[in-house]
């Protein structure tokens, strides 16, 4: 008992510390993303803490951080500027809405359909995605990029370096704070090295008085506490349709960006996530937040990983987390906006190191040629587009190639039985993608007037496989001869309707067949 209440103290002081760190890094991120959405600094901080807060009280991951993304800004940014910030708040409420039905409606298991290929490639393409976003601060704001005249201007790489000593001195800083998050683990454990970084840095920039920007250059974080707010929108027809494309765009872009985020905290704490669960809380949140002057969110890949590594494994993390940002907006504003943009760079660059799969280039030989296209595609079309794209390419991907490959698995085997009847022995599933090779395998001409099939080792996928029995009865019974089929599953049998009495079930040899029924959340 004494053992457990150490353990539960620990776990608590490890999620207070590592909460600390994830909202001074959020500060920023939120601040940025909101910028790049086209609305105010106190949006995305707003954001950041009640999807937080939320996500973290409900949702179904432990540990895993939630807020205002880059992934999600994009989208909004042309919906603000068409119609205004208020049409983004009730675009969020919806998008809640969307999420929450997907939720109820068990949809978060689809997840399990991503294979693990896309999910390195969303990884590695994720952190390649946080560092070039860290670029922006080694450039002048509003100045023209070294890639001006070009076709990557205004790119994220399109950037007006630093010269001279302020480069130099932000390197510096950048270099300093990886390397005491790097060693200071080594020496000890008792505070998140993250945070002990940020401090250190701070307190060597106020000693030596030195010039480097700050977070308050970025933006004033300073604020009150967010108030209940119905969208300034005409609630009619017209508003709905505006929104409901941008919420549908976003709903999914959030799920999919949260739950493939869950599948990576599950892999590296070695627990189970809630995917329905989740599915529900990012909804609840994102609705509430749409009401509270809020540009909505999901999971935060940076941010979760600076959770999980600086010892974040609890609810109270992602709690903390929230409480902290909401803490530096209400009250500690004007020290929040002290701390050296350097630091927290120093923290995202640790981030995209922990995060990025290593292995992927000691891999990429081994693994079959198709798996490491999906890898490199998904990839680079994360970088280019952003998270959804890239995983329904993925997918598609992914899908294209298990069709190919398992198409040529099907085998047919004939012979004569001792009654005069010619049997086929099919192994293989039977499916859109071979369909073709199993036609071509039959002769009704050249076959005895009785024809048996034996799906034993067989299982007919899809409709295409019954439209090809359906045809295939058809060609036997021009022919004049008579088609047995046996061993067909029940749930074949009952969709097998278009053959009518064209076709023969033989029931009575056929062995009971059990759909598995999936009730996970």
């Amino acid at each position: 008992m004494f053992e457990f209440r150490i353990n539960r103290v620990m776990s608590l002081k490890n999620d207070l510390l590592s909460g600390l760190t994830v909202a001074l890094a959020l500060v920023p991120e939120a601040v940025a993303f909101a910028f790049v959405a086209g609305v105010g600094p106190l949006v995305g901080l707003y954001a950041a803490f009640l999807v937080g807060l939320i996500t973290a009280c409900i949702g179904g991951r432990p540990g895993m951080i939630s807020g205002a993304t880059g992934a999600l800004a994009v989208v909004m940014v042309s919906l603000v500027a068409e119609h205004g910030v208020e049409y983004l708040f009730i675009a969020v409420v919806l998008m809640g809405f969307i999420q929450i039905s997907a939720g109820l409606l068990k949809l978060g298991k689809f997840i399990r359909i991503v294979p693990y290929p896309v999910m390195l490639g969303f990884v590695n393409g994720l952190a390649i995605v946080i560092f070039l976003a860290q670029l922006r601060q080694f450039g002048e704001f509003g100045e023209p990029g070294w890639l001006s005249g070009t076709f990557l201007e205004d790119s994220i790489i399109d950037v007006a370096w630093l010269q001279g000593s302020d480069l130099h001195l932000l390197l510096g800083l950048v270099i300093v704070t990886m390397l005491i998050i790097h060693f200071l683990p080594k020496i000890t454990n008792v505070l998140p090295a993250s945070l002990v970084a940020i401090a250190s840095v701070t307190g060597l920039v106020w000693g030596l008085n030195l010039d480097t920007k700050v977070v308050g250059d970025v933006a004033s974080i300073s604020g009150g506490l967010p108030s209940f707010h119905l969208p300034d929108v005409p609630f009619n027809l017209e508003t709905f349709f505006i929104v409901l494309p941008y919420s549908i765009i976003l709903a999914a872009i959030g799920l999919i960006e949260s739950l493939l985020t869950l599948r990576l905290i599950d892999e590296i704490t070695e627990t189970r996530g809630h995917g329905n669960r989740e599915c529900v809380g990012q909804g609840v949140a994102n609705t509430v937040t749409g009401f509270f002057g809020g540009m909505g969110g999901c999971a935060m890949i940076g941010q979760s990983m600076i959770n999980v590594n600086s010892g974040g494994r609890g609810r109270f993390s992602g709690i903390s987390a929230a409480l902290f940002l909401l803490l530096f907006i209400l009250i500690a504003s004007p020290l929040i906006e002290q701390i050296p943009l350097a630091a927290l760079i120093g923290v995202m660059f640790i981030v995209v190191i922990g995060t990025f799969e290593w292995s992927s280039f000691r891999i990429i030989g081994k693994v079959p040629v198709s798996d490491a296209l999906i890898l490199i595609t998904v990839s680079a079309v994360t970088v280019a587009t952003d998270l959804a794209v890239a995983v329904v390419v993925g997918v598609i991907i992914s899908a294209l190639v298990f069709s190919w490959e398992h198409a040529k698995y099907i085998r047919i085997e004939s012979q004569e039985d001792h009654k005069g009847s010619t049997v086929y022995a099919v192994t293989g599933p039977l499916f859109f993608g071979s369909v073709t090779s199993f036609l071509e395998r039959f002769d009704p001409k050249k076959d005895n007037d009785d024809v048996v099939i034996d799906f034993a080792r067989s299982r007919v996928a899809d409709h295409s496989g019954l439209e090809a029995i359906d045809t295939l009865a058809e060609r036997y019974e021009n022919a004049g001869k008579k088609l047995h089929l046996v061993h067909l599953s029940g749930d074949c049998r009952r969709l097998l309707r278009k053959a009518g009495n064209l076709v023969e079930v033989n029931v009575i040899e056929d062995p009971t067949y059990f759909v598995a029924k999936d009730n996970a959340s």
